[in-house]
């Protein structure tokens, strides 16, 4: 049996401006603006729909699969 993996969205720190633009798209709230500085991905609640990857202007999230 191979491993089960999960789809999850993953934002590049580095170049996030926290515009929250992916917050409000989530449809479950498994993103969060941290401090004012970058968007953090709550890895349990993410289901990997991509709706934030989709909003987001700057193109710092990607859609990616994780291991279960």
């Amino acid at each position: 049996m191979g491993t089960r993996r999960k789809r999850r969205a993953v934002v590049n720190g580095d170049i996030c401006v926290a515009c929250g633009c992916c917050a409000r798209v989530c449809p479950l709230s498994a993103i969060q603006i941290w401090h004012g500085i970058r968007a953090e991905v709550n890895g349990e609640r993410c289901v990997g729909c991509g709706r934030c990857a989709k909003e987001c202007p700057a193109s710092v999230i990607k859609i990616q699969e994780v291991p279960v």
